[in-house]
């Protein structure tokens, strides 16, 4: 019996240095391993510079070759007007209009898309086929609503945080699943230990040092890396490791730091690494850090693969204290939650966790367990398999 079709429409440049790219590649490996076949179909766009030179999605990527990529024309306006409403309107339009034309000469038993317009269209042009629609955020404008509400009715709706599901049940969807992101557990499988990782990143072995991986921004929010600067003022000795970018933020933190008084050579900066890369560097930390601010988008609608990322590398967490984070984590068992952008606790955590190796160890231990029994990939694509089938 053949394997199921499942094609997955994103509408992102792919290979991108966000988050979102690695979501979507390790999806389709874990969808196709789930038994699907797969083809993962996204907009043929210019890209950063870094990134012009990539040839394999999948090497790029760390994943296997177990599903296909197709690349449609669109018009891309960004590098020209990357604010433009219009410009962002123009490429979902022309990607829509490649999808229309290529889509018809393709078999598919299940359609696959986190994007809210490409979503609403296939709802309406292929109602009979099965239609997954991985729901991030909430759109408040009454064109969007309307299209959330279509794809409430006609959508099996797979939401990443317990209030996105909410959301769309309200609006009368009957077959919602909350499935969080999660890791790609080959990636962590043989991680070095904190002296290996230390000596391979050229950081001084005996530092107590306190970590963050990943973009300094999300949809123009600045993500709290900041507080950490804060806080590690009241930290005597700490350092403070940032592996991400974009490089004039890590600028505008070394300058922080500096200005603090705290010692230059204890912040430490690699800028964009790899995906290959992370679980080198997060073995390397003490402790990891996600410091995000209170606001809607953070406290409802994240489910950060950093988190778990951050569990999977069996490190010590302290997090903000936001609804979508305390679905996953446990305070003073798989992490310390603090009151976002409360510096003194900030500090209060880190010093506990640096001051008290066994309770460290600890959260260690349950926070790695809990990541590779519920939040991999495989288990993520095995419950959304299921759950459309169950559901029919």
């Amino acid at each position: 019996m053949a394997e199921p079709r499942l094609i997955y429409l994103s509408n992102n440049r792919l290979p991108t240095e966000k988050a979102h790219g690695l979501q979507i590649v390790q999806m389709c490996e874990a969808l196709a391993d789930a038994g699907y076949a797969v083809t993962l179909v996204a907009p043929r766009r210019f890209n950063t510079r870094e990134l012009r030179g990539v040839r394999s999605l999948w090497d790029h990527y760390g994943v296997r070759r177990n599903f296909s990529f197709v690349r449609l024309p669109c018009l891309d306006l960004f590098p020209l007007f990357p604010r433009s409403v219009l410009t962002f309107l123009t490429q979902t339009f022309t990607y829509l209009l490649a999808v229309l034309v290529w889509l018809p000469w393709q078999r598919a038993d299940v359609l696959y898309t986190r994007d809210l317009f490409i979503g609403a269209a296939l709802a309406l042009l292929r109602p009979r086929t099965p239609l997954i629609y991985e729901m991030h955020q909430v759109h408040r404008s009454r064109p969007a609503q309307r299209l959330q509400k279509l794809l409430a009715r006609r959508a099996h709706v797979v939401a990443i945080t317990g209030y996105l599901a909410d959301y769309m049940r309200a609006l009368g969807a009957t077959r919602v699943l909350v499935a969080h992101d999660g890791f790609r557990a080959a990636r962590f499988a043989d991680l070095p230990t904190r002296a290996e990782a230390r000596a391979a990143a050229g950081w001084p072995a005996d530092a107590f040092i306190v970590g963050w991986v990943g973009r300094l921004t999300m949809l123009g929010l600045d993500k709290g890396v900041g507080t950490l600067v804060e806080a590690l003022r009241q930290v005597e000795g700490a350092y403070l490791a940032i592996v991400g970018g974009p490089e004039d933020m890590v600028a505008a933190l070394r300058s922080r730091w500096a200005a603090a008084g705290l010692e230059t050579t204890c912040f430490l900066a690699t800028g964009q690494v790899s995906p290959d890369a992370v679980p080198l560097y997060l073995s390397a930390f003490d402790v990891c850090a996600m410091p995000h601010p209170w606001t809607e988008q953070f406290a409802y609608h994240t489910s950060p693969l950093k988190l778990f990322e951050y569990m999977a590398a069996g490190r010590a967490i302290v997090t903000s204290d936001l609804p979508a984070f305390a679905e996953v984590l446990t305070d003073g068992e798989t992490a310390l939650l603090v009151p976002p952008g409360d510096v003194t606790a900030w500090a209060a955590a880190i010093r506990r966790l640096r001051d008290d190796p066994a309770l460290r160890e600890r959260v260690e231990t349950r926070a790695r367990a809990e990541a590779l029994a519920r939040y991999t990939w495989a288990a993520r694509a095995a419950a959304i398999k299921a759950f459309v089938e169950e559901a029919g």
